[in-house]
């Protein structure tokens, strides 16, 4: 992680190489938002009234990167920095890129942004603000205002739908009742946007937010939600038995849960979000444990896994994530009796590598219930208990001993690989040798 002090120096020395050439330069965009507001910035953008040939001249090492659109990456003490031209954008064909670009004056530049509060320019030279369209005045209002027409500005870019909530969920604003009915209107739009984009932005907003369950709320009152998971969206209205959830339907009780969050992974902010997506698909009424009848979500952890899978899937998630959170939706039902669990199977649940993840979310999920942490103390313990020792010891028995005890190779020796292993996870003290004997007695009961 490059330092913000690192970042400066780097961006003012790109600043002063521009203007030293001729040329009128600004840091713009996010970085004028964040610092005005307090916040940490991630990167400086630069914008310049420099052509893109000659700010490939002016640098030994940059990339095209959008040249046609007047943006070259310029290297800097190991840091990649956007370096664009003034510009103004001509038409929109595809929802998200213009055609072609015409370079123009840093005001025009400034109107052809999406938000007000992300069309600042700053000069780092003399502190000056550099605001052609109000948006310090948005800043101090805590408002998301699109610039000019807020339809206009939704159906240049479609991804800014998206933008509009997440940047107002991050930052804890609301949205301009102009802005937000044209994100509103034009929600359906967001189909034309990639998957990978719209998973950035979801990711940020439940990720980077102080409190995402309310960032999920605001993308439901603006129906991305219904458009872009509808899985989630079908959460609302689905009620679920009070003695065991009081706190109302399946929404609510995520919307709890993500609030409750503590900066979250992005594998725990999706765990989170789906570990009950199976509960509209398997609601049904049934007996409980005392016999009356109560609303039963048979299975919803399985089928919520599937779900989660064919989700993750769409918005283009790696396999190593997608594995990970959809281990720890389909196991988040055992925890309910992990106080009657054998030893060995404890140990396997403990040692496996999503553990912290699935204990952190059996936490959220009992803080957003029935409050009860009896089980998750009980882990805590054990965990605890188990810390100078390895939680799941290597096998005294291999696959090879038990061929050479007659056993084909095949399925059967997974079998008998299984059953040897929790026999020595339930009996610690057993040696190699002992374990073989227990081995060859179990195998002549058969």
């Amino acid at each position: 992680m490059v330092s913000i002090d690192q970042l400066e120096k780097g961006a003012r020395h790109i600043l002063d190489v521009l203007r030293n050439a001729g040329y009128e330069t600004y840091w713009a965009g996010g970085y004028v938002r964040d610092r005005l507001l307090g916040r940490p910035a991630k990167d400086i953008d630069v914008v310049t009234s420099a052509r893109p040939d000659e700010i490939r001249a002016l640098f030994p090492k940059t990339f095209e990167v959008g040249k046609q659109f007047g943006v070259i990456i310029v290297m800097q003490d190991g840091h990649p920095f956007e370096v664009s031209t003034f510009r103004r954008d001509r038409e929109y064909r595809d929802g998200r890129h213009p055609v072609s670009v015409e370079f123009c004056a840093p005001e025009e530049d400034a109107r052809r942004r999406d938000f007000t509060i992300n069309a600042l320019f700053h000069d780092p030279e003399t502190g000056r603000v550099i605001d052609h369209v109000n948006g310090q005045a948005d800043l101090e209002a805590r408002l998301i205002r699109a610039i000019g027409d807020p339809e206009a500005r939704f159906r240049e870019d479609h991804l800014r739908l998206l933008r509009a909530v997440r940047f107002a969920s991050v930052l804890n604003f609301q949205i301009e009742p102009d802005t937000f009915t044209a994100v509103r209107e034009n929600a359906e739009r967001i189909h034309r946007v990639s998957a990978e984009r719209i998973q950035h932005e979801l990711t940020c907003l439940l990720t980077e937010s102080p409190r995402p369950g309310d960032g999920l709320c605001l993308l439901r009152d603006s129906t991305l939600l219904a458009e872009i998971l509808p899985e989630v969206a079908a959460l609302e209205g689905q009620e679920q038995p009070p003695q065991f959830h009081p706190e109302g339907d399946v929404f609510t009780h995520t919307v709890i849960m993500l609030n409750a969050m503590e900066r979250p992974s992005t594998e725990l902010a999706y765990a989170v979000l789906l570990h009950d997506i199976g509960k509209p698909a398997t609601a049904s009424i049934g007996p409980g444990r005392d016999g009356r009848d109560r609303i039963r979500f048979d299975r919803h952890d399985e089928i919520g896994a599937d779900m989660a899978e064919r989700i993750l899937r769409r918005l283009r998630f790696p396999n190593e994530s997608i594995e990970t959170i959809t281990a720890v939706v389909r196991n988040h039902m055992r925890f309910m009796h992990v106080q009657e669990m054998r030893p060995a199977t404890l140990k396997r649940m403990i040692g496996a590598p999503w553990f912290p993840l699935e204990l952190e979310l059996h936490r959220l999920d009992c803080l957003a219930s029935h409050g009860m942490l009896d089980n998750y103390h009980f882990l805590r313990a054990h965990v605890e208990a188990l810390q100078d020792e390895p939680v799941l010891p290597p096998p005294h028995v291999t696959g090879h001993d038990i061929m050479a005890l007659g056993v084909p190779e095949g399925p059967e020796v997974g079998r008998w690989l299984k059953e040897t292993y929790e026999h020595q996870l339930e009996h610690e003290a057993m040696d190699r040798e002992s374990l073989l004997d227990w081995l060859r007695r179990r195998m002549d009961e058969e």
